[in-house]
């Protein structure tokens, strides 16, 4: 039985370890995706029963992303296979090229993945209905699958209400993606896909993201968290949980680190400070967050637990190259012992 299934695109990551995209000469390749990487994580670290929505084109790169999910352990008996035309011409699979950054030099992500077969899901493509049925406990999706095209926000819209209706955990994450949206009406339509997609959800991670007139409008404090969130109860009167991470980025590769979230029972909840964190590579943090804060609420803990879960898979993930977290589950509740970064032997 399937514990939780994602909607979300897959590409393949093109890393340059320590160089620059512009004058690589190698790269190393992973996968990744923002809504793939928390059912990814919630598989190897946590050990849950996880599958991913998504499509892509039927040639050797497609089979490469898909070799690689198989390694992460995730399902991939629900991709949709797009046929190939040889060249890309009608759909392709998504590329994205990341740098670590360092010092000064914040990180870059470069995306190629316009025309992708997971950009043209469209409502009606998905037996949600099958899916749902079947015992799956928990579904995420999130705004970078959402802003793909014009017809993802339905495909998303519909996968949420289908799993509502079939008393499932929902959780969406805004993670605004400003490329995504550029000439397609920008944050102020980003903002309005949120708010259509987050009202069927439980729980909201990456919650910050909708507070304020519209993503990345105004940079919010630590002080103002409180309120921010407060006001995003506002916007989501059914949500249950709204969580964000938080982080000051002095560095590139040092970064302060921790978490908050609200519920209606607890009020505002803060997660474990972890000041001047060492960065090796902080794509997928979030991602790892969400995972952690997921497998603690399934587990029945309570929200302080839960983000502490997910603060400490979030942390680990920025050791480990790579947009997926590496980190067991012994690692994530060594850290949120106290443990200290000692050779074990």
């Amino acid at each position: 039985m399937t514990d939780v299934v994602a909607l979300g695109e897959v590409m393949l990551r093109f890393d340059p370890g320590e160089g620059r995209i512009r004058t690589a000469r190698t790269f190393q390749v992973w996968e990744g995706g923002g809504e793939y990487n928390v059912v990814r994580g919630l598989r190897r670290c946590f050990g849950l029963c996880t599958a991913v929505v998504t499509a892509l084109a039927d040639n050797a790169v497609g089979r490469l992303v898909e070799d690689l999910v198989l390694q992460g352990g995730v399902d991939t008996s629900l991709i949709r296979w797009t046929p190939d035309d040889g060249i890309g011409r009608t759909a392709r699979n998504g590329l994205n090229f990341v740098e670590r950054g360092y010092g000064i030099r914040g990180a870059l992500g470069v995306s190629d993945r316009a025309h992708t077969a997971a950009s043209q899901l469209r409502k009606g493509d998905v037996d949600w209905d099958t899916i749902f049925a079947a015992g799956v406990r928990w579904f995420h999706t999130g705004g970078i699958f959402a802003g793909l095209s014009d017809t993802t926000v339905d495909v998303a819209d519909e996968a949420m209400a289908a799993a509502r209706r079939h008393g499932l955990t929902v959780s969406y994450d805004p993670n605004y993606r400003p490329s995504l949206w550029a000439g397609r009406g920008g944050p102020e339509r980003a903002r309005e896909t949120d708010l259509r997609l987050a009202r069927h959800a439980d729980v909201v991670v990456g919650a910050l993201g909708m507070a304020g007139r519209h993503p990345g409008a105004d940079r919010i404090s630590t002080d103002e968290v409180p309120d921010a969130l407060a006001s995003v109860a506002g916007l989501l009167p059914d949500a249950q949980v709204l969580a964000t991470t938080l982080r000051e980025v002095p560095s590139a590769g040092v970064n302060d680190w921790s978490s908050a979230a609200w519920s209606a029972e607890t009020g505002y909840v803060i997660g474990p400070r972890m000041p001047g964190l060492h960065v090796l590579d902080r794509i997928g943090s979030g991602d790892g967050f969400a995972a952690g804060l997921i497998h603690g609420l399934l587990a029945g803990t309570d929200l302080e637990r839960a983000l502490a879960y997910g603060t400490a898979l979030g942390a680990l993930t920025m050791t480990t190259p790579g947009d997926v977290a590496m980190a067991s589950i012994a690692e994530v509740e060594a850290l949120i012992a106290g443990a200290s970064a000692a050779v074990r032997r």
